[in-house]
């Protein structure tokens, strides 16, 4: 027997026990184009992307992957790739599909191995994703409508049945619709969504969503059903953007295919076409602008199953097509969250008010019963009047009606007699907070007979603010609040005068947006808009989508229509996803040319709406919007080097310094520092955005600064609000920027908060006599700056997508504790810290495969426990891999 040394059985022991065991790494969050497991794809080159889940041994980098495609998912399981395989030392974490040609109505896997920096390995990880109709010339069915009359108000039903010759193991549903749609199988409507398809400008370019079915397809005959109403296609109400008068309007129309796949392998397909049978139902009248009128003892029971007696319904029409350009729906469906309503005003037995204790963007669904003919009138106001009444005078303003047939934001139904009845509008959606039903026979409610939905676009959240100070919470929650009542598939200004995509209010909320929300998808659809409204000479319209007369003269400009460059540059800052600035470098370019050709004075021009709605001091429009004409052809400049275009990065780039030299020329005084008149935005936008020479920067901010403190409050418009809290925070004097962002004094976001605001107002004036939409948007880049600002969770243009980022916190006067969380593409970040006397705590979180710079000022910071070495005079700079970090600062 062999016997060693006590010495070596000690140290084999300890050699044991002190080899680290390397925990497994998980993948989690796989996408194709930046969705779950989508469905009707209609991309040649989806993009795949994944996370590194969070664990006790963060990975550091990934060192390498592997990536395989393949319609077998046990195959792709087995690391087989018979479509793509791709195998890179990268660290990348999206990557596009460059494999054989992809099918339609194809089911795809996918999956993703990664090694890590220290050796660690990941099992694959399978997703997928399905095709559906890659070309408008796929399309089997035809367009078909009812009649070829636009006036008649009320909606159609269309039904078809269908018998399935086998076993079905899958079916699929495609459906477009100039207009909107719901559809019915085996009378069920096959999803909980809102609104579909989603409003693109209908002579371009239309939309079509892909529904599984399959599970309708289980037993003999399939009675499909669909309901069409008008959305903006058909606009049969009045107001001063004349969307009635718009080229494409018709009668709504649709087209759908139904393919299903039988046990045998075999498939079947079934398109509409003039066999369809068609009749009206008791939608007698639906506004998307307005309301929608039912009349219940039109119903038709059974009109969506199997065996109804269709035998006096007439045959479809089939009609021309829309636009000549059919695409997939491929961003998030439109939604409805329930609400309960807060408490209910009974001013007698035919009129009741109630208030939802919020506003919203959404419907109002009732449980009614009554007599036969029984009108109800259910109208939704922003606000009530001295008397506690309803009153719509802040949001009625452009509306134009010609009769009183269509009363604005009040719904109408009818009702049939006998049990209960439940009313719910389908094909509209408005803002409110207040409801008011009225009926002209006696009508017995409670709060519990009526409910709100809160109606948006579907995106998740991924960003949160905690602080020390309520008032700052309640900000935070408005200007969500607002985002989403003003995200349907496209970003608009407010969801009950307009819901008009205005350009400017996008812009200048985009950080807001995807700090707090994933919405890349949304924009990248309402780039597709902009493609589909630019004319020839490069011009813009203020509203996307339009009808091609309203916008194109009146409220464009580069102050509003910088979208075409600001949003495609902050997706790719975002989620290091460059497929919109791709898209968008042509048009961009015959966009900054057009502005070239109408500038003066070596980089000047006027045309744009200005600091929209300030407070009090009105700046330059030449000012502002020469600032965008610069912004805009900067963004241009870096890129075109970004996509290895150098003579067109030489010529922009020149370009951009000139504008920058013209303005500083014009509006600045380098002896004292002030540009203009030294308003707030004047001196605020510049700084902002890069005009500044750097030698003045301090100069400036510091006229900022005393600018500010001569009210200590904001004097700013809708640019402004953009540039003055960043100014100031970015400049030394991030003190006094959270004093305007918490304060509760006329005239501050805090203001409206303290006056019982749950959504952001379009004025601060909350007594103004016009603009004062009580659910805008419009001022909200304020929830960016949270994250910014004080948070400092701020990406790097150099390493984009947050693969590298900069944690630089503000400990601002006034705050005891905040915390701001975001859900980058690598994973969750945390900027989180609490003063305790003279000192603060600061922990951040990096997630795996990202890097991070930490920004932080004070007397003596340790990290840890250890010790750190400034950089530079009060200033520490510690660079950061993945990981939990907790930091001691004495200030």
């Amino acid at each position: 027997m062999l016997r060693l040394p006590l010495l070596t059985l000690i140290s084999a022991t300890i050699l044991i026990h002190c080899t680290p065991k390397k925990n497994p790494i998980a993948l989690t969050d796989l996408r194709t184009e930046h969705m779950e497991e989508p469905l009707g794809l209609d991309t040649d080159h989806p993009r795949f992307s994944w996370r590194i889940a969070a664990g006790d041994q963060p990975v550091k980098h990934q060192q390498e992957f592997y990536m395989y495609v393949d319609v077998d998912s046990a195959a792709v399981a087995q690391g087989k790739g018979g479509l793509w395989e791709k195998h890179s030392a990268s660290d990348s974490m999206l990557l596009t599909y460059d494999g054989k040609t992809l099918q339609a109505h194809t089911k795809y896997y996918w999956g993703v191995q990664i090694t890590s920096d220290d050796g660690r390995q990941s099992d694959i990880t399978v997703s997928s994703f399905e095709t559906g109709l890659m070309t408008t010339s796929d399309w089997k069915g035809i367009w078909i409508t009812d009649v070829e009359d636009m006036e008649l108000k009320p909606a159609p039903y269309f039904r078809k049945e269908f018998t399935p010759e086998k076993k079905v193991v899958k079916a699929r549903a495609y459906i477009t619709a100039a207009g909107l749609y719901e559809l019915y199988l085996n009378g069920q409507k096959v999803d909980d969504h809102w609104l579909n398809p989603i409003y693109t400008r209908f002579d371009r370019r239309n939309l079509y969503v892909t529904h599984d079915v399959t599970s309708f397809f289980q037993e003999g005959e399939v009675a499909i059903g669909v309901l069409l109403g008008n959305g903006w296609y058909n606009h049969q109400s009045t107001a001063v953007w004349n969307f009635h008068e718009a080229g494409w309007r018709n009668r709504p129309r649709f087209l759908m295919d139904l393919q299903v796949w039988y046990a045998d392998g075999t498939t079947e397909e079934l398109g509409t076409d003039d066999t369809w049978k068609t009749a009206l139902g008791p939608v007698v009248f639906n506004s998307i602008y307005t309301a929608e009128h039912y009349d219940a003892r039109l119903e038709l029971p059974g009109w969506n199953i199997s065996g109804f007696d269709d035998s006096q319904w007439k045959n479809a029409l089939e009609t021309k097509a829309p636009s000549e350009q059919i695409t997939a729906q491929s961003l998030p469906a439109i939604t409805g969250k329930k609400l309960p309503f807060a408490s209910m005003d009974k001013r007698s037995d035919q009129r009741y008010i109630f208030d939802l204790g919020r506003n919203i963007s959404g419907v109002t669904e009732l449980a009614l019963k009554g007599e036969k003919g029984t009108e109800i009138r259910v109208t939704h106001a922003e606000q009530l009047d001295s008397l506690g009444n309803l009153d719509l005078s802040n949001i009625i303003v452009h509306y134009r009606p010609k009769d009183s047939l269509d009363p604005f934001q009040t719904d109408i139904y009818t009702l049939k007699g006998g049990d209960e009845e439940m009313f719910r509008p389908r094909f509209n959606y408005k803002g409110f907070q207040y409801v008011e039903v009225q009926s002209n026979r006696p009508i017995d409610l409670s709060l519990e007979d009526i409910t709100a939905h809160f109606i948006h676009s579907d995106v998740k959240p991924i960003g949160k603010i905690h602080t020390s100070n309520e008032t700052i919470n309640k900000i935070w929650e408005a200007t969500n609040a607002s985002y989403l009542s003003n995200l349907v598939g496209y970003p608009t200004d407010c969801p009950q005068r307009e819901k008009n995509g205005w350009t400017g209010d996008a812009h200048i909320n985009i950080e807001t947006g995807l700090y707090n929300f994933d919405a890349l998808g949304v924009y990248e659809k309402w780039m597709d808009d902009h493609r589909d409204e630019q004319q020839e000479n490069g011009v813009l319209p203020s509203i996307i989508p339009t009808w091609g007369g309203w916008g194109y003269d009146w409220g464009n400009g580069p102050d509003w229509t910088s979208t075409i460059a600001i949003i495609p540059w902050e997706l790719y800052q975002f989620y290091g996803d460059d497929r919109a600035l791709h898209e968008m470098y042509g048009p961009l370019k015959k966009y900054v040319d057009h502005i070239t050709s109408l500038s003066y004075e070596g980089g000047l021009t006027d045309w744009g709406l200005g600091d929209w709605v300030p407070v009090k001091s009105v700046t330059p429009k030449e000012f502002t919007s020469s600032i965008y004409y610069y912004v805009d052809a900067t963004i241009l400049a870096k890129t075109a080097q970004h996509f290895g275009k150098e003579e067109d990065y030489q010529q922009y780039a020149t370009l951009a310094e000139n504008i920058k030299n013209a303005i500083n020329t014009k509006y600045l005084n380098p002896e004292t520092g002030l540009y203009g008149s030294g308003f707030q935005t004047e001196l605020s936008a510049p700084l902002y955005w890069g005009i500044v020479p750097d030698s003045l920067k301090q100069k400036v901010a510091d006229q900022l600064a005393k600018e500010v403190k001569k009210t200590n409050h904001i004097d700013v418009g809708l640019l402004g609000t953009k540039t003055i809290l960043g100014a100031l925070s970015q400049n030394g004097h991030a003190d006094l920027a959270y004093m305007l962002a918490s304060q509760e004094t006329y005239p501050s976001w805090g203001w409206w908060i303290k006056n019982g605001a749950t959504t952001l107002y379009e004025n601060w004036d909350i007594d103004a006599s016009s603009d004062l939409s009580r659910n805008h948007i419009m001022f909200g880049a304020i929830s960016a700056w949270f994250y910014k600002g004080i948070g400092g969770i701020l990406p790097n243009e150099d390493s984009p997508g947050f693969k590298d980022f900069t944690l630089k916190p503000n400990f601002v006067e006034g705050l005891t504790d905040f915390e701001a969380e975001f859900q980058s593409r690598y994973g969750l970040i945390v900027s989180q810290w609490e003063r305790k006397g003279g000192q603060v705590t600061y922990s951040c979180t990096i997630p795996p495969n990202s890097t991070a710079t930490v920004v932080l000022h004070g007397k003596h910071i340790s990290m840890n426990g250890e010790s750190m070495e400034p950089t530079q005079e009060g200033a520490y700079e510690i660079p950061l891999t993945a990981g939990d970090y907790s930091f001691l600062i004495t200030e």
